[in-house]
């Protein structure tokens, strides 16, 4: 992902601006643009299956095939993201794959991304807490050796995954 990403950037040399030598390089994509490659590579990955092929008594597969393409028992190509087995449901609590579920947890009503509840709450909504958050405020130091505080409120709103 970060070689088939790599950019290529040029600076020029020469007397007042003029191009008489041009310098080259590579340079890394940024962990956005890899992470965003990867992503895309993931939604179309496709589920392999072994293939022993059409001799009999075979301890190995002799290739992995894709069920859903067009041609018979074709291979997948290098650059494919496969996967064997689908992926568990994360959203769930299963303790034997290690996966705490995400029921309670704190979520971001107003976000869009991957921390807001409508992804992380698996469409099972959220509920709505109301806290309130004290602290000291206004802190004056009293001539020798005293500090004076007053006690701050304030009201906020959390959300948790059902």
């Amino acid at each position: 992902a970060v070689k088939q990403n790599m950019l290529t950037e040029c600076k020029c040399h020469g007397v007042s601006g003029s191009c008489t030598i041009r310098t080259c390089w590579k340079t890394l994509p940024s962990f956005t643009q890899v992470g965003d490659f990867l992503m895309e590579k993931y939604r179309r990955a496709k589920r392999a299956f072994p293939f022993w092929g059409n001799q009999k008594g075979l301890s190995t597969p002799s290739h992995l095939r894709v069920r859903r393409s067009k041609l018979p028992n074709s291979k997948p190509i290098s650059k494919n993201l496969v996967y064997l087995e689908r992926s568990p449901n994360y959203c769930d609590l299963d303790l034997s794959l290690g996966s705490p579920g995400t029921r309670g947890r704190r979520c971001n009503r107003t976000s869009n991304g991957i921390d807001g509840c409508a992804l992380m709450c698996c469409g099972r909504g959220y509920n709505t807490h109301q806290l309130t958050q004290s602290w000291q405020c206004n802190c004056k130091f009293q001539w020798c050796c005293d500090v004076k505080c007053n006690m701050c409120k304030d009201k906020l709103e959390a959300y948790t995954c059902k």
